[in-house]
């Protein structure tokens, strides 16, 4: 095999960065289009390097230079348009969830009310509109549905028009604004079109009955925006709110979780769950970490053992020492993990931003252009039929569809993924995942157990001098490798000492050796002996080559001359492996396994799991200069790892996958973790990418074709046709419409088996 250059790391100095990273829940957004002045008015702060906005669940998050801003300078420049962000309180996402709740009762009532007093006005309308003082007893009612339920619009256009900017409130605001003052005047002033030969109309059925359709469309959205986010809340929702302390005197007291620290004592009763991670101090229970690790079984726990927040403890009670609370906890990682990852933005996301930041111009443009093309072209009834159109146009004219197409699809993806066991980093990964046609596998603790056994020891003399042994293990102690750790729990059953070790040295991909009262020890793989030209008996050999033939891997002992003993090591392969490589072969993806292990056992192992492509004896290095190999042949690689060995290639692959029982390192690395053992995750990953991707191109095209379509119609392109001309209440159910359809069409992920 070649060797590959390897990349030189040089380490920088540590000086602590002024710049960070912070979210903060956002309140007041409408639409798409308010998403975007937000983030524009973030980036444009000073200090700030970078900010995003996320319409769908609310929040922003700003990079910026602590030394230069503030979060309350930037809520400052946020409240100055006309939105807020949440920033001193002590659990932001509770506050953002009352003030939602506050706000979706407010909006219902403001419904409700908007609905019984414009209902009279529609019976007028169609039915007794010659009756006396019709027209006034309708003005008096739409006044307060307009001007009172329906203020925020008028009072967030007025924000927006300050920055000369507009949103969805401005044409929302334009529409009923100018339907109203129009049927004002011609129901005070009438007399200015009876003079001309031409009928007063009034609209002000017209006006209020936007109001309440947009309001139910709003009341319906806000509805299944919140179901979007409801993994969080079953994350949440695994955290106890109070929490059993132990103080030194043995009382026990009952404290809020926020309060509890570090080197706390805490007691677990049954069935409690688990408020922080800690280790066990006293008792033994076994305790469910499925929502952890997606392992089903209950695990054991004794004096000692790790225990993790938000498992669930079953029978026996037990004390345990807190190690990590508040955001270090595990569980408060996944929450943050999934939060980044549903406000994070797909690719696609920043062309519909450019599109949604200058839609509502445009469409304010479009309805001027209406109104004078109807005023120019029109016949006896222009001024009515340029006025109606403009306001329809004003009305149909949807930016939250479009806003609300990838974010509302990418956070049930995230969470869908979240209840799979699979937590994703970000929206791009998401994205990407459906197109990737080759996956790279790591063998160890990938698609074996990564808990090797020593199945076989040979002493190659009858009679076993026991310093061999003694040094065997005091060599095997000092390397960190796995299978050095089944070596010593194979020995440690002996009566063994550990002798001294001098110049101990671990030989990259090829073993270690160390030197004993002036006598060099080896331990490794056949290379290394062939490489030291140490002999190997020909029956020994035989034995050994049958180890490797059920895919075992074989690691001998020898000193200068000599071998000394042959060792066979075994790691599981996983049940699930086999069947999710099938499954992953049979969607047309081609699986590769990457070992360090010798051809024949990588063979051996290859042959049980069904792969047909591997490689075996690779070294780190190796692993990335693969991926990369891989990526120049136009294929889009997805890498599975769990070692730090692993984290070079899952940098370099497009896609990468690190397994949750794997190193911190991977884990940082890989844009998803497996939080469980089980490979058939991978290819429910992919299938959860594929069904995301597809339901934001439903949710974009339906958006794109409402607004291509229904624009028109609305500006009467029909007339010429057959005379149709939309009403502008049509207009404002159909705008409401769209936007709970796309909502609806990401929230059938939800249902979707993975």
């Amino acid at each position: 095999m070649n060797t590959l250059p390897t990349k030189e790391f040089v380490k920088l100095p540590n000086n602590k960065s002024s710049v960070i990273r912070q979210s903060f829940p956002v309140t007041g957004m409408t639409c798409a289009a308010c998403a975007v002045s937000v983030e524009s008015m973030l980036k444009s702060a000073e200090g700030v390097k970078d900010a995003g906005v996320n319409f769908a669940n609310q929040t922003a998050w700003a990079q910026y230079d602590e030394t230069k801003t503030t979060p309350q300078k930037l809520q400052s420049t946020i409240r100055s348009i006309g939105y807020d962000i949440i920033i001193d309180a002590e659990d932001p996402q509770q506050v953002q969830q009352d003030l939602q709740l506050k706000q979706y009762k407010d909006l219902k009532k403001r419904t409700i009310w908007s609905t019984i007093l414009s209902a009279p006005m529609v019976v007028i309308g169609m039915f007794y509109m010659n009756m006396p003082y019709g027209t006034w007893i309708m003005m008096a009612l739409s006044t307060p549905v307009v001007f009172w339920f329906g203020r925020k619009f008028f009072i967030n256009a007025w924000k927006q028009a300050k920055h000369r900017k507009a949103n969805m409130d401005t044409l929302v605001a334009l529409s009923t604004g100018i339907a109203w003052l129009f049927s004002a005047f011609n129901t005070v002033y009438p007399e200015f079109w009876h003079q001309r030969g031409l009928h007063a109309h009034v609209y002000f059925e017209v006006a209020s009955m936007i109001i309440v359709f947009i309001s139910i469309g709003k009341l319906l959205e806000e509805k299944a925006k919140s179901n979007t986010s409801s993994a969080i809340k079953k994350l949440i929702g695994l955290q106890p709110k109070t929490v059993a302390v132990i103080h030194h005197d043995g009382h026990v007291q009952e404290v809020s979780i926020s309060k509890v620290q570090v080197n706390d004592v805490i007691l677990v009763k049954p069935g409690d769950k688990i408020p922080v991670d800690g280790i066990v101090k006293e008792g033994s229970s076994f305790v469910d970490e499925s929502m952890i690790s997606g392992e089903p079984i209950p695990v054991e726990k004794i004096k000692g053992e790790k225990v993790f927040a938000g498992t669930i403890n079953q029978k026996g009670s037990f004390q345990f020492k807190a190690e990590k609370v508040g955001s270090d906890t595990i569980l408060a990682q996944i929450i943050k993990m999934v939060q980044e990852a549903q406000g994070s933005k797909a690719p696609v996301q920043k062309l519909v931003d450019k599109i949604a930041g200058i839609f509502v111009p445009i469409v304010i443009g479009i309805s001027i252009l209406t109104f004078i093309i109807w005023i120019i072209f029109g016949d006896d009834n222009a001024f009515t039929h340029a006025l109606l159109t403009s306001i329809s146009v004003l009305v149909i004219a949807c930016p939250c569809a479009l806003g609300l197409a990838t974010p509302t699809a990418i956070m049930v993806g995230v969470g869908k993924g979240a209840e799979n066991n699979i937590l994703i980093k970000d929206a791009e990964s998401l994205e990407l995942a459906h197109k990737v046609n080759a996956v790279i596998l790591d063998k160890t603790g990938t698609i074996t157990e990564g808990k090797p056994t020593v199945t076989n020891l040979i002493w190659i003399d009858k009679e076993v001098d026991p310093k061999h042994k003694h040094i065997l293990y005091s060599l095997e102690l000092q390397s960190e490798h796995p299978l050095a750790e089944a070596v010593v729990n194979k020995l440690s059953s002996d009566a063994i000492v550990r002798v001294a070790i001098e110049k101990y040295e671990s030989l990259t991909g090829l073993g270690l050796m160390g030197l004993h009262n002036q006598q060099y020890y080896f331990v490794g793989n056949r290379k290394l002996i062939n490489q030291k030209k140490i002999l190997i008996a020909d029956h020994i050999e035989l034995t050994a080559t049958g180890w490797r033939n059920e895919a075992k891997t074989v690691i001998y002992f020898a000193d200068e001359n000599n071998v000394i003993a042959v060792i066979a090591i075994a790691d599981k392969i996983k049940a699930t492996s086999a069947d999710a490589i099938a499954t992953l072969q049979k969607r047309g993806i081609e699986v590769y396994m990457l070992t360090g292990d010798n051809d024949q056992t990588a063979q051996a192992v290859a042959k049980q799991i069904g792969v047909y492509k591997y490689k075996s004896e690779v070294l780190p290095p190796d692993k990335a200069a693969y991926v990369k190999q891989l990526q120049s042949e136009n294929k889009i690689v997805a890498m599975v790892g769990d070692g730090i060995n692993d984290s070079h290639a899952l940098a370099q692959a497009d896609v990468s996958i690190a397994m949750g029982k794997g190193s911190d390192i991977a884990m940082d690395v890989a844009k998803m973790t497996l939080i469980t053992s089980d490979l058939q995750s991978i290819p429910k990953a992919l299938l959860l990418s594929k069904k995301t991707v597809q339901g934001i191109r439903q949710n974009l095209f339906w958006a794109f074709i409402y607004n291509l379509i229904g624009i028109p119609i609305a500006a009467g392109i029909l007339y010429p046709v057959n005379g149709f001309l939309m009403d502008p209440m049509i207009a404002g159910a159909a705008m409401a419409l769209s936007s709970v359809s796309v909502v609806s069409n990401s929230l059938r992920l939800k249902w979707v088996k993975l």
